[in-house]
């Protein structure tokens, strides 16, 4: 067994977390789905501004929409669904294959409007019904703003994909609002079986954001603690859900939201390139990847079963003692929520003023 069979083994789903026409075109995403045990896709601004940007994959369509007096958003929303529609098709096997577990191709909404739940909402069902493939997820932030957008889109079956995740506080908050969301299409006739969702709890970021501030505190006992941040606030994550969807009061055929561990790419060289898909293995999740870890995953080959049950009080432990040497935990994840958001923003801007240049 690769090491990709053996973290399915232990319940862990492997995502891609990149997307591209040429991936698509070129066969080179049903090869990954064949050879490295890729069941799902996950995207973002900056993935799709990355690859629309690079090539000429989208050069045809670009000029068609041109023509045809296209505008810039509307012209890039175009070509993200045609990406996530021709992926959705190629991942159906897999969807009917696991119930709808897996098989999801996710698309983001604009960024822009993560404070708007009403215009979020819109353009959920929107995108929801453009792409019109079962196994499309669509991912809505976790900002406050937006939690009442993720209850109503599931209220209306809607599977989605809660994204940009950085605290326990407000992984409880994502939960209640898939509760709420759940219970509503029950009591509204929908067949609640069809309904899926991901809750996606981004991990390197924590630490990136974390050592930065415990190399500047510089003592012994802080500089100790350095990334061991990411990997603790997820496992708390998982204690959190454990407990919450071991006692929730859901309608009967619910499917349970899944945690799903993003940004699972090491920024920091001097950590070992797996280390969170090793240390965040356990039943019922879902690593969403770069290929570049993907295949340092299958080259280490260290999956050693279930690294997530029975964690969280040497997590707590950690949170313990970063506050003790002075880290402000609240103030990290603040800041991380907002730059989340800002970075996309620019990302999707970035790519906006591309796109309008070649329409021009």
């Amino acid at each position: 067994m690769t090491a990709l069979e053996d973290l399915a083994k232990a319940g862990t789903s492997t995502w891609l977390d990149d997307l591209s026409r040429d991936r698509i075109t070129s066969g080179n995403l049903a090869e990954l789905m064949g050879t490295k045990s890729i069941v799902g896709v996950t995207t973002n601004p900056a993935i799709f501004a990355a690859s629309m940007s690079q090539g000429t994959a989208y050069d045809e369509q670009i000029a068609q929409l041109k023509a045809e007096g296209t505008d810039v958003d509307t012209a890039v929303y175009a070509m993200s669904i045609d990406d996530v529609r021709n992926a959705c098709d190629l991942f159906v096997d897999v969807y009917k294959e696991t119930g709808g577990l897996d098989g999801r191709v996710s698309i983001e909404v604009d960024p822009r409007i993560s404070d708007d739940a009403d215009a979020t909402l819109a353009q959920a069902r929107e995108l929801w019904a453009k792409v019109d493939r079962p196994n499309v997820m669509i991912k809505i932030p976790a900002t406050l703003a937006s939690l009442p957008a993720v209850t109503a889109a599931l209220a209306e079956g809607i599977s989605v994909n809660v994204t940009l995740i950085f605290s326990v506080e407000r992984y409880r908050a994502v939960m209640h609002a898939f509760e709420d969301g759940v219970k509503r299409a029950a009591e509204a006739g929908k067949d609640v079986s069809q309904i899926h969702s991901v809750a996606s709890f981004f991990v390197s970021r924590v630490d990136t954001e974390i050592d930065r501030r415990l190399e500047e505190i510089g003592t012994e006992d802080a500089l100790a603690l350095k990334g061991k941040a990411g990997i603790a606030n997820a496992r708390l994550a998982y204690a959190e859900y454990q407990e919450f969807f071991g006692s929730a009061d859901l309608p009967e055929g619910v499917n349970v939201q899944r945690p799903l561990w993003a940004s699972t790419g090491v920024k920091n060289p001097d950590y070992p390139a797996d280390m969170y898909v090793m240390e965040l293995a356990g039943p019922n999740t879902v690593n969403t990847m770069p290929e570049k870890t993907i295949d340092a995953v299958l080259a280490g080959n260290n999956v050693h079963g279930d690294t997530l049950t029975g964690t969280a009080d040497d997590a707590k432990q950690v949170f313990a003692d970063l506050r003790k040497v002075g880290v402000d935990v609240d103030d990290v994840f603040t800041v991380l929520e907002e730059e989340g958001v800002e970075k996309f923003v620019k990302s999707w801007s970035e790519l906006l003023e591309k796109m309008r240049q070649q329409l021009a």
